[in-house]
C-alpha cells in the first residue's frame, strides 16, 4: 500500500492537483453567487 502511495504522490500529480485545486477555487470565487444557489436548491 505505501508503494501505491509513493507512485501516486509524484511530482508531476502534485502540480496537477494543485493546479486543479486553483481552478476550482478561481470558478468559485469568480462565479456569481446568485448564479451558484441553484446548487443547492437540489439538496
Amino acid at each position: 500500500m505505501k508503494r501505491f502511495f509513493s507512485s501516486l504522490l509524484t511530482r508531476e500529480n502534485l502540480w496537477a492537483l494543485f493546479f486543479c485545486l486553483i481552478l476550482v477555487a478561481l470558478v468559485i470565487f469568480t462565479a456569481d453567487y446568485k448564479d451558484s444557489w441553484f446548487l443547492y436548491e437540489g439538496f
